[in-house]
């Protein structure tokens, strides 16, 4: 894979201290900072991963493992449930061992998963990023990013395993709730803003899954990645490519994924070819869990776990996680056989150790030393996480369909239905610490305080007339359908809450290793509405989901229907605010939601072949396009223009719009900006979204908004691979969703010769609203 960029060549200038390190460590000590230690991790039973138990047996004690030293600490919060203040006593005491009892003195980096706030009890879940996507909103998003940051530099964490920047191919895919959106722009932006809320508050975040891991075949969870070069270049890679340029990433994770054959975790050309000389990337990589040692395992290109370390090492992944099963022993025996030579490991070395001076870590006086006692003071769930994550839920639930019935009166009396309407677990994806750890600890409470949708419709509605589950989320039994619709005949509108369960490797039915192959409603949950709606009385669907469903059928009976992608522990509260009219709803939706799995693989990213066509009878239009969403209030748009229509390939496109909010009550727009290359030299999509802001109006009132849009929205790869602008007609508009026109702004000349896009071109769109 080629993608031309230029990048300087200037060989940058080394640490003393660093060099001074490298030359007096011997090979045990060089390749105990290339690894990671995770103590307390089941090896066996039902809580582990698939084939994790193959992975060496039983860690050794900290002690053993660590004599030599120790490049990484692996979720010291986030293994078993630890009160926040014990568990930063223990790693300062176990950095303080490192210290006095290895000749070198050196600390380890402590890593945690924060993909929905740090995974620690106690600590605030936020929405899951498919919720976050919804929100069109980065500086909320970067706000969350800092706050969350803030709580792990508290606790001696230096690097989190967040953001995931896959965009979203086929939805069959478990991790689908793990991502951002299926649009590059919206991951990338989003991305970027989550890394520069982290990193300012000095923690390292690290981009994953590098790359293509989401585009696999037939959605499945680690399976073969079959993707052209170009669809690589031109939709897979752009998030990172944006989160390292302008979020300045500091670490990325491979992926599991082997790419026409090729794994990445043994990928030169991505890892060091493009992401290092390309890209001028000079942080660290870092291996997805037992990555390395998969390269023997489920890929076959190695022989041994030995051979698997050389293979990574030489890609350029500089560290091995969660443990070290490659990279000490096995790569230590290659090395004294002159079978690998030593300076892979010391280029890993050299950026692991620049790293941990850059965080401080090779300071004699560092605060990881500190003894400061168990301080019971330590709050991770305060009241500003709280409101952040109850304006990241409010500004995330997207409304489909009022149907006439939203929002609701007050004094409604409600029947209560539903699997996901009395469970706080429904609210959270498959790496929330509530559903990732704490189901192998069931006498374990949740740590933090949660409402469930039941209890928040009981604040704001007078009268709840009762509660039936009906079904279980996955269960075929279909017993409790009778009660729940004796219920609802007692109602005038029955609320009925179905969804996902979030879990891991076969034990959810959305999350890792959750994967399907329908897109209806998990278990009995469509019977169960059916009968519902039979029954007469007025249905509002609420889906608390990690993927989208096929839930249009509801819609044709008459339902209203809301949308909240997993949104944490504010999530309820949001809901019934969307219900009672206390939230005007303004989520869009950014994933399409297919009428059926046998639209899959779907993107609106699509070409002219891609779409609706007389050819085929297997209809692929979904039932709700990428960024659809309704309101409470209405919004209409004037005077949309573009400011030249005429610009030289590889300069800025400048467009205004007026937006007014024409309703009765305040609410956000989401501004979405669309394009068309008319005739290029490869095929395009028919439309994309070049530009996105969100616009907050109070009633009557308009905005001009004003979008200076950089010609890297515009850029594709060529028949020879190189990322260009192309000149030629691109027509724009102003979309309510991807499918509908709100404004037109008129068709763009670029003129001049092919641009090609440089490292230094910008790739934020510049916003002014006024």
């Amino acid at each position: 894979m080629t993608i031309s960029m230029t990048h300087d060549e200037t060989v940058p200038q080394r640490s003393t201290r660093v060099e001074d390190l490298i030359a007096q460590m011997t090979l045990e000590e060089k390749l105990a900072q290339l690894v990671g230690l995770w103590a307390g991790a089941a090896a066996t039973g039902e809580s582990v991963a698939p084939l994790q138990d193959e992975q060496g047996g039983k860690t050794p004690p900290f002690e053993e493992f660590a004599r030599n030293g120790l490049g990484h600490f692996t979720r010291v919060f986030g293994t078993v449930p630890v009160a926040p203040s014990v568990g930063r006593a223990s790693l300062r005491s176990a950095q303080r061992w490192l210290r006095d009892n290895t000749r070198l003195g050196l600390p380890a980096i402590a890593h945690e998963e924060c993909l929905t706030g740090l995974a620690a009890w106690r600590a605030t879940t936020f929405p899951t990023p498919l919720a976050w996507g919804a929100t069109f909103d980065p500086c909320l998003i970067e706000k969350m990013g800092a706050l969350i940051g803030e709580s792990m530099a508290e606790l001696g964490v230096h690097q989190g395993l967040a953001p995931v920047l896959d965009v979203i191919r086929d939805v069959r895919w478990g991790r689908v709730e793990e991502c951002i959106a299926e649009d590059p722009f919206v991951v990338g932006e989003l991305g970027s803003a989550y890394v520069r809320g982290l990193q300012s508050a000095g923690v390292i975040a690290t981009l994953k899954h590098f790359v293509g891991y989401s585009n696999s075949r037939a959605g499945r969870n680690l399976a073969p990645v079959h993707a052209g070069p170009r669809e690589v270049a031109d939709v897979l890679l752009v998030p990172f490519e944006m989160a390292l340029r302008d979020g300045q990433a500091r670490s990325v994770m491979h992926s599991y994924a082997e790419i026409d054959g090729v794994p990445v975790a043994a990928d030169p050309e991505l890892l060091t070819g493009l992401l290092r000389d390309e890209w001028g990337f000079d942080g660290t990589v870092v291996a997805d869990y037992f990555g390395v040692a998969f390269l023997q395992q489920l890929h076959g290109v190695a022989a041994d776990l030995g051979e698997a370390a050389e293979l990574a090492l030489a890609a350029g992944v500089d560290i091995e996680l969660p443990t070290g099963n490659a990279y000490l022993e096995p790569l230590a025996a290659r090395i004294r056989e002159g079978k690998t030579d030593i300076e892979i490991v010391d280029r890993a070395l050299r950026r692991v150790l620049e790293q941990k001076e850059s965080l401080g870590l090779l300071d004699p006086s560092s605060s990881v030393f500190d003894d400061d006692g168990q301080d019971e003071a330590i709050e991770l769930d305060s009241a500003e996480h709280r409101s952040l994550a109850r304006e990241i839920a409010e500004k995330s639930v997207t409304l489909l369909e009022p149907a006439g019935i939203l929002p609701l009166a007050h004094d409604t009396k409600l029947a209560v239905i539903g699997p996901n309407a009395d469970r706080t677990a429904a609210l959270f994806g498959c790496y929330a610490f509530i559903n990732h750890v704490l189901p192998q600890h069931p006498d374990v409470a949740d740590g933090i305080d949660v409402s469930t949708v039941l209890g928040a419709l009981g604040s704001d509605f007078a009268s709840i007339v009762g509660f039936e589950e009906g079904c279980s989320v996955d269960s075929p039994d279909d017993g409790g359908i009778p009660a729940a619709v004796a219920l609802a005949q007692r109602a005038d509108t029955a609320v009925i809450v179905v969804g996902d369960r979030a879990g891991l490797f076969g034990r959810g039915t959305v999350g890792e290793g959750c994967d399907t192959d329908s897109l209806e409603l998990p278990g009995v949950q469509r019977r169960l509405v059916e009968a519902v709606l039979d029954s007469g009385t007025p249905v509002v669907l609420v889906v608390v989901s990690g993927r989208p469903y096929s839930v249009e059928w509801a819609a044709a009976r008459g339902a209203a229907i809301v949308q909240a992608f997993f949104p944490g522990e504010e999530g309820a509260s949001a809901i019934s605010g969307v219900l009672s009219g206390r939230v005007n709803p303004s989520g869009r939706l950014a994933v399409s939601m297919s009428r059926s799995a046998g639209s899959q693989p779907y993107s609106y990213l699509h070409p002219i072949l891609g779409g609706a066509t007389d050819v085929s009878n297997v209809p692929t239009r979904p039932a709700y396009p990428f960024g659809f969403g309704r309101s409470y209030t209405r919004f209409a748009y004037h005077d949309a223009h573009l400011v030249h229509r005429e610009v030289p390939a590889g300069e800025d496109v400048h467009i205004e719009v007026t937006v007014a909010n024409t309703g009765d009550r305040e609410g956000d727009e989401i501004v979405q900006i669309y394009a068309r290359d008319v005739v290029a030299s490869v095929t395009r999509p028919t439309r994309q979204l070049v530009a996105f802001t969100r616009v907050p109006l109070a009633a009557g009132q308009s905005k001009t908004v004003s979008m200076k849009i950089p010609a890297s929205r515009f850029a594709f790869s060529d028949r020879a691979m190189r990322r260009i602008v192309e000149p030629g007609d691109i027509e724009l508009w102003v979309g309510r969703d991807c499918e509908t026109q709100a404004a037109t702004l008129g068709t763009l000349t670029m003129s001049g010769p092919v641009y090609p896009l440089s490292a230094g071109d910008a790739r934020t769109v510049e916003v002014d609203v006024r």
